[in-house]
């Protein structure tokens, strides 16, 4: 597979903005779904990006044949499983081996397994919260030591709306996509005395950043399996009257992953229609 660094890729794009130019962004999940608008957003506004997925090969490569076609440039593609802390830390190293620098991770894996509390397993808990909370945590690790390191970053959480409401039978979902608030705020703070501690917290700097973005119920395979009679009525609930875009969601993550967002950081952004009101 064919890719392009940063400073090799420009001739090829059609269009799109300018806010990402020369960065690396990884999009964990970023072959489906949500990430997949993230990593062609990302890629719009001329980042390199990379793409982690977990399982289907087919469809990630499927992924890549459409964002070339769609933006004149080959995504790198990443496999590996992000509940493992082994893993994590691997393809954050591939990404920083082929490109040579990480300035944007996003943590948009995750999975449910939805079962009621009464019928939930051990397992049922324990693998969601994995990928879901410890996956983001081992992913933000690694990556931070290197943007500490650099003097800039930004990091940038998926979590759910689910994770401020609950919702019956996802005790295990809401549990972990909550999780990311604390998460995200502690890494902020962190981030910020890191760089200060090694002197790079500058005033004319990007600085380094995270931040969480909390979708509502966006129009996604996973949203799709639900039952008919459920979207309607959660659809009913939506303020907007009717289900998020996968773009809506890409186009807060390249906002946060801009330069000119250097002073938001422990923030928690919702984009759900106004469900949460």
């Amino acid at each position: 597979m064919t890719t392009l660094d940063a400073e090799q890729q420009d001739a090829s794009w059609r269009g799109g903005g300018e806010k990402l130019r020369g960065r690396v962004a990884f999009v964990t999940g970023g072959t489906r779904g949500i990430g997949a608008a993230i990593c062609k957003s990302l890629g719009n506004q001329h980042a390199t990006v990379a793409a982690g997925y977990g399982h289907n090969v087919e469809r990630a490569k499927a992924f890549a044949d459409d964002y070339e076609e769609l933006l004149g440039v080959r995504p790198s593609l990443y496999h590996g499983n992000v509940a493992s802390a082994e893993d994590c830390r691997r393809t954050v190293g591939e990404v920083l081996e082929q490109h040579g620098r990480l300035d944007i991770l996003v943590n948009n894996a995750g999975i449910t397994i939805d079962k009621t509390v009464a019928k939930m397993t051990d397992e049922d808990w324990y693998t969601v919260l994995a990928v879901n909370l410890s996956g983001a945590f081992f992913m933000a690790q690694a990556a931070l030591a290197h943007m500490v390191e650099r003097g800039s970053g930004r990091i940038i959480n998926v979590s759910s709306v689910v994770g401020e409401t609950g919702n019956v039978g996802q005790a295990n979902y809401s549990a972990s996509k909550s999780g990311l608030f604390g998460l995200t705020k502690t890494l902020a703070k962190e981030a910020a005395f890191q760089l200060a501690r090694a002197g790079k917290n500058t005033e004319d700097g990007i600085g380094l950043t995270v931040n969480t973005v909390t979708p509502g119920f966006i129009a996604t395979e996973m949203v799709a399996a639900m039952p008919a009679k459920v979207l309607e009525k959660i659809k009913g609930q939506i303020p907007v009257g009717r289900l998020g875009r996968p773009e809506e969601i890409a186009r807060v993550v390249h906002f946060l992953a801009a330069d000119a967002s250097s002073y938001i950081t422990g923030q928690v952004w919702g984009v759900n229609g106004g469900l949460d009101m």
